[in-house]
């Protein structure tokens, strides 16, 4: 008789239990793949189009999908927020200072969105650290 420990602690593995995104919303379940890809390109479009791409995904597939929605409107609200930040970095270069927060706020929007695109991808929500929360 081959009793094998291994494959006993295998079979009496528990499924993992569905989590909540750091904001305390439930993360939505089933998410089809079309919405992943979607939210992926709201988020992705954000860093090469500013708010333009995310504008224009999450107004024509925000009643497709939830989760497009969610993602959508997280994508638009952090670039506005770049934006805005950019645009006060712009006048800072006056004083120097704006030199120094250019290209610290680019290469947080690269980090931001490389880390929504990864969540996204999974299906899981992603809500931006530092966010102005414009559209609800």
């Amino acid at each position: 008789m081959d009793e094998n420990p291994e494959n006993e602690a295998q079979n009496t593995e528990s499924p993992p239990e569905p989590s909540s995104s750091p904001a305390g919303e439930p993360q939505p379940q089933g998410v089809s793949q079309n919405a992943k890809n979607m939210a992926v390109l709201c988020h992705l479009l954000g860093f090469f189009t500013c708010f333009i791409g995310p504008l224009i995904i999450w107004l024509i597939k925000k009643d497709d999908d939830p989760f497009i929605d969610q993602q959508g409107k997280e994508a638009l609200n952090f670039q506005i927020t770049v934006t805005i930040a950019s645009i006060v970095a712009g006048f800072l270069t006056v004083i120097c200072i704006g030199a120094i927060l250019l290209p610290v706020i680019g290469i947080l929007d690269l980090i931001f969105v490389i880390m929504a695109c990864v969540k996204s991808g999974k299906g899981e929500a992603y809500r931006y650290p530092v966010s102005l929360r414009l559209i609800k």
